[in-house]
C-alpha cells in the first residue's frame, strides 16, 4: 500500500521511507550498489539487500533486526519500486509499517 509521496532533489536529505517502533528505514537515492536499504535504531546502521534480505554492513539489536527483516519480506516488492524509483531522481512512497 502506498502513502505519501516523497519528492527527492539534489541537496535534499536522505528520505525515511517508513519508521516504526524506533526503527528508520531509508533509501539513500545517491548510491549506486546493489538495490538495498538503510535502517537505524538508537545509535545503530544497517544496509539489507533487498532482494536477498541479507545483511550487507552494520548490525542493529537483533529484536530489532528480526523485525525489519520481517517487514521487509512483506513488504519486499515496494521498496524496489522506490530503489528503481530513487535511481530516476523521481518521488519516493512511504511504506506501511510493521503493525
Amino acid at each position: 500500500m502506498r502513502y505519501n509521496r516523497i519528492t527527492v532533489k539534489e541537496g535534499d536529505a536522505i528520505p525515511t521511507i517508513c519508521a516504526f517502533r524506533g526503527i528508520k528505514i531509508f533509501i539513500n537515492w545517491r548510491e549506486h550498489r546493489l538495490p538495498h536499504f538503510h535502517a537505524t535504531y538508537g545509535g545503530d546502521e544497517v544496509l539489507v539487500l533487498i532482494n536477498e534480505l541479507e545483511v550487507l554492513e552494520g548490525s542493529i539489536p537483533s529484536k530489532q533486526l528480526k523485525l525489519l527483516l520481517g517487514w521487509a519480506a512483506f513488504h519486499q516488492e515496494e521498496p524496489i519500486e522506490n530503489w528503481n524509483l530513487a535511481e530516476k531522481r523521481q518521488e519516493l512512497f512511504t511504506i506501511e509499517p510493521m503493525k
